[in-house]
């Protein structure tokens, strides 16, 4: 037996959630099980807060001597044993683990030569598979109706039903290659934005030659519903990066009506569905449309999860949504209590999923607009911290320049000088120094000379009017994240940051009519 990584079947059991653990322990039921190691290990690691061997070891064997070889084996186990439980547990509630057992019973009895019991089987399973559109399953099922009509000998059944069997074969497998091709744009498309954040001449055109394909022309290239909210998510991820918002919130709006029509898919998988709602919200949120937008945010929470990584992904995109309208809104004060709730889910979450988003840099400016400069100084180091990937280089560009704000305001002038220097040295590197980026060091450095209180007013007030000249550039995007302006205009005007957030956003209201549409 091979063995099993300790460290693997550890993350193995701590991830069940308690009706799984209750399932195993059913599962097991051996009426002598409490004196069996295994279950001495199950319960050990269950209750364990981290990984320890050998306190593990301790409490299976206690004073016993440890054999490697049959600990290992112990391990191995149990490991198989969570497992084999673990995939019973999901044939109650998995369409997927069903068609399968229904395909095997169709096997089974065909062993035996029951082939009207198979043929009565087959009928069912084809009207499930149909509703859940598992064109592999599909097939089969259609391969199986020859074969019994071979084993059979029902010439018959062959003639008259041959043509009817090879067309729908082709029509599952037309429906399968079309699914395919529209997953093969999606990941191009995908690819293309993640690599390239910063939205230049080059994406564009390579996201409109994508978008040039045929497939792409209507919805009525996409042959089955699947293909159809592949259509719509492409639509929506390119009318997102070329700034076309009304049609991307048309589009995200129309994705969700139509995986809403579905509801029977929905039991069975919500992993687009939550990602529909995630961008129905940023769409929302760019269109001023704020009642929807917290309508979408209630929706998305109350989203039934799945999978393990359904509940990670509903936690981090309804409180990166919330913490994006509270940043927004300037209620900062909502948005610290958020930032607790969070930080107490989170414990209970793979830490790893949330490293690579903007989690970081939405605490810096929660803690920032609440006036925590430490705390918001300390979440940017977090994100500094991480190493560099080709995922989200305009964010690290961000932190280094929130680096240089967060410094100023903390009074830290002897460290700006160093800070100025190594963040000009990585801007550069990167080929990434934009125009309001050097602005901003300019002012920085101009800000740490002696100035008297009228001076530097006047400095802020300049590089408010450039920040004004530069907010059309698409490389001035990544600021929304940090509202710079309303930090100069509380500089000038002696506000709190949080006062002029709201100001600024109400006034916004007003002038868009968005206050009609809450």
């Amino acid at each position: 037996m091979s063995k099993t990584p300790s460290t693997k079947l550890f993350d193995l059991i701590k991830s069940l959630s308690g009706a799984e653990k209750r399932y195993f322990k059913l599962f097991i039921n051996s009426k002598d099980a409490a004196s069996n190691k295994y279950v001495r290990l199950f319960d050990a690691i269950y209750s364990m807060e981290e990984f320890d061997e050998d306190a593990l070891q301790k409490e299976v064997y206690g004073d016993e001597v440890v054999e490697t070889r049959k600990y290992s084996e112990l391990k191995a186990y149990l490991y198989d044993l969570v497992l084999k439980s673990l995939q019973f547990f999901d044939e109650k509630s998995s369409v997927d683990y069903r068609l399968k057992n229904m395909l095997l019973g169709v096997r089974t009895l065909f062993k035996r030569s029951h082939f009207d019991d198979c043929n009565d089987m087959l009928k069912k399973a084809k009207k499930v598979a149909l509703e859940y559109e598992d064109f592999n399953a599909l097939l089969e099922m259609l391969d199986w109706e020859k074969r019994i009509a071979y084993a059979q000998t029902n010439i018959a059944f062959l003639d008259r039903e041959l043509d009817r069997i090879t067309e729908e074969e082709r029509g599952y497998l037309a429906q399968l290659s079309n699914i395919s091709d529209y997953r093969s744009i999606f990941f191009k498309m995908l690819v293309s934005i993640r690599k390239d954040v910063s939205r230049s001449q080059k994406q564009r055109e390579e996201l409109t030659s994508l978008m040039k394909n045929p497939l792409m022309t209507s919805e009525g290239q996409a042959l089955s519903h699947t293909a159809k909210v592949l259509f719509h998510r492409i639509s929506s991820i390119y009318f997102f990066s070329v700034s076309k918002f009304e049609e991307f919130y048309q589009s995200g709006k129309t994705l969700i009506e139509l995986m809403e029509g579905r509801p029977a898919l929905l039991r069975e998988d919500v992993s687009e569905y939550i990602s529909a709602l995630n961008n129905h919200m940023v769409s929302c949120g760019r269109a001023g449309r704020l009642g929807e937008f917290r309508e979408t945010l209630d929706k998305l929470k109350k989203v039934k999860p799945i999978t393990t990584d359904d509940a990670v992904k509903i936690h981090r995109q309804y409180y990166q949504g919330k913490f994006r309208l509270c940043i927004n809104t300037g209620e900062f004060e909502e948005g610290l209590a958020e930032l607790q709730r969070h930080l107490k889910e989170v414990k209970k979450l793979d830490a790893q999923q949330f490293i690579k988003n903007t989690f970081y840099l939405q605490y810096f400016c929660i803690y920032f607009g609440s006036g925590d400069y430490e705390k918001a100084l300390d979440s940017l180091n977090d994100w500094l911290k991480l190493s560099g990937s080709v995922e989200r280089k305009d964010l690290q560009s961000l932190a280094r320049i929130l680096n240089l704000i967060i410094h100023f305001e903390l009074g830290n002038t002897m460290l700006l000088e160093s800070l100025l220097r190594s963040t000009y040295r990585y801007l550069n590197k990167e080929n990434r120094l934009s125009e309001f980026e050097r602005k901003i060091m300019e002012f920085i450095r101009e800000a740490g000379k002696p100035h008297s209180k009228k001076e530097m007013k006047q400095l802020f007030e300049n590089l408010k009017q450039d920040f004004e000249q530069l907010s059309q550039s698409p490389a001035f995007g990544v600021f929304q994240l940090f509202d710079l302006v309303s930090w100069l205009d509380s500089k000038i005007s002696e506000k709190p940051f949080a006062e002029v957030v709201r100001e600024r956003f109400q006034a916004r209201s007003i002038a868009e009519g968005v206050q009609g549409r809450l």
